[in-house]
């Protein structure tokens, strides 16, 4: 059976005869139609991924390195899909028994793997991958006293309570906002906070289904370990099964298509780590660093690169964060397409000038010739007043920047004088982070200072360590490490390579 119009097969010459179990598995979900798989948030293991997650995970079982064994428990994946997650652990178990009577180790793969997901078809393609792998020893059997391969996936709910506990748990899980009932809401309350994405709902199931000594492994996108809406997931994790290992992937094609940020196999481990082991995976698995296992709700500081992973050491264990110096962050209220029909190239007697994100572009606030057609907002009323104008110095911080771009942190002070010059006040798009003082606090950092200091590259390798997307939120602005009030005010009135050199030995001791 050819596999002509099926995803990356159309020109091959392969068939269903000859494809591995992995590939059979990656062919059905790239026939998906995109609107489905978008709609539904799947998407498919590859196989090498699949291989070193499950390496992972048999480091935090205790597997001796080097040699195979079997399986000492129940290995779940509560969205299995095509099974591409359970192969290597199968494929591992059946080979460490290879000599052993083959009707007895056929008879009990039923209480050592399971999968489970909604997709009548992604289980049926399951059971036949999983199946194959069984061959040989349904061949060592004697005719006679064959029996029919066991089925290994079932369709089911990988969100339901579980009967049986699990020593390990491997996910690929959907993701996604989901609207939750009442009841799923009150079920999952320990780890939400606002919206509620499904992938997050999947790994607190998770950890309700594992056993006393169990592991989960994950391949995720990494917001869980900045974003707030995940805040209380962090916390429960760090409580419950801290993070052992986390390789973070450079190349994401096919993984979790249309997601701006990175992603990332993590492992967690209910027996208790210090340390987490942090490596890249860029067509070869490169060292990062060993890092403090992180701990509570606030972001996790993970360095991508070995050479960050000094700043990630000393900035987990700063005492201040821009919050607690004084400093609150806040989104530029204009959400420009909803107000589209109000804004205009001229000024006039109710309109106020935009900073648009590309104001900020090179650190310098001007007038991006681009955005001049849409330059002024008519305000309608006292409440856009309000609401939308600012008047007050600030330090403004583009939101989102482009994978490409050199630098993550891209900001600029507003000053009195630019406020002068542009009206006495202007009007923030929602692409922008806007910095002010606390309402009745000194900051422990001047405004001039800490848009210096946030320009550093220093400062830009730390917010890189903090958030693998290239979104940056206001949330996690306020919950940049600093140094203590000595050293901050020590850093007042330098500025260039003298700041830089400072920062640098504040973060890189």
């Amino acid at each position: 059976m050819p596999l002509a119009g099926v995803g990356g097969y159309s020109t091959s010459a392969e068939t269903l005869e000859t494809l591995t179990g992995d590939k059979l598995g990656r062919a059905y979900v790239a026939a998906l139609g995109p609107g489905v798989r978008a709609r539904h948030g799947r998407h498919y293991t590859p196989f090498d991924l699949a291989d070193h997650l499950w390496k992972m995970m048999r480091r935090a079982l205790g597997h001796a390195r080097g040699k195979s064994g079997p399986l000492g428990g129940l290995m779940r994946d509560p969205a299995c899909g095509a099974g591409a997650l359970l192969l290597p652990p199968l494929r591992e178990h059946l080979h460490a028994l290879a000599h052993s009577d083959p009707r007895v180790t056929l008879s009990g793969l039923p209480n050592l793997m399971e999968g489970i997901d909604v997709d009548p078809s992604a289980v049926w393609v399951a059971n036949v991958v999983l199946a194959a792998e069984a061959l040989p020893l349904l061949a060592a059997t004697p005719a006679a006293r064959r029996r029919p391969l066991p089925a290994l996936a079932r369709v089911g709910d990988g969100l339901a309570p579980q009967d049986r506990p699990a020593r390990a748990v491997a996910m690929n899980p959907p993701y996604g906002r989901v609207r939750l009932s009442a009841d799923e809401r009150e079920r999952f309350a320990r780890v939400l906070y606002g919206h509620a994405n499904l992938y997050s709902l999947f790994m607190a199931a998770a950890l309700d289904q594992l056993a006393a000594d169990g592991v989960l492994g994950a391949l995720i996108p990494t917001s869980f370990t900045a974003g707030r809406y995940f805040s209380n997931l962090r916390a429960e994790l760090a409580h419950v099964a801290p993070l052992r290992e986390a390789a973070f992937v450079a190349e994401r094609d096919g993984v979790f298509a249309g997601v701006l940020q990175e992603t990332c196999l993590a492992v967690f481990s209910k027996r208790k780590a210090r340390r987490t082991t942090v490596v890249c995976l860029n067509g070869r698995v490169v060292a990062v660093a060993k890092v403090r296992s992180p701990r509570g709700a606030a972001p996790w500081l993970l360095p991508r690169r070995s050479d960050d992973a000094h700043v990630a050491a000393a900035a987990s264990a700063m005492p201040v964060s821009l919050a607690s110096s004084g400093w609150k962050a806040s989104t530029g209220p204009l959400v420009w397409n909803r107000r589209r029909q109000d804004l205009y190239a001229e000024g006039g007697e109710r309109r106020k000038m935009i900073v648009w994100a590309a104001d900020l572009d090179g650190g310098q606030l001007h007038r991006d010739k681009q955005r001049d057609p849409f330059r002024f907002i008519e305000l309608r009323d006292e409440r856009d007043v309000a609401v939308l104008t600012l008047s007050s110095p600030a330090v403004l911080v583009q939101r989102t920047t482009a994978p490409e771009q050199e630098r993550r942190v891209v900001c600029v002070e507003l000053t009195r004088a630019d406020l002068d010059a542009w009206g006495g006040a202007v009007v923030v798009e929602n692409h922008v982070n806007v910095l002010r003082p606390r309402d009745g606090e000194a900051p422990l950092i001047t405004q001039p200072t800490l848009s210096a200091v946030l320009s550093t590259r220093c400062v830009d390798r730390l917010v890189r360590c903090l958030s693998g997307s290239v979104a940056l939120s206001a949330y996690e602005l306020e919950a940049l490490p600093l140094p203590d009030a000595e050293t901050l005010a020590a850093w007042e009135g330098l500025r260039g390579a003298e700041l830089e050199s400072a920062v640098t030995a504040a973060y890189r001791p």
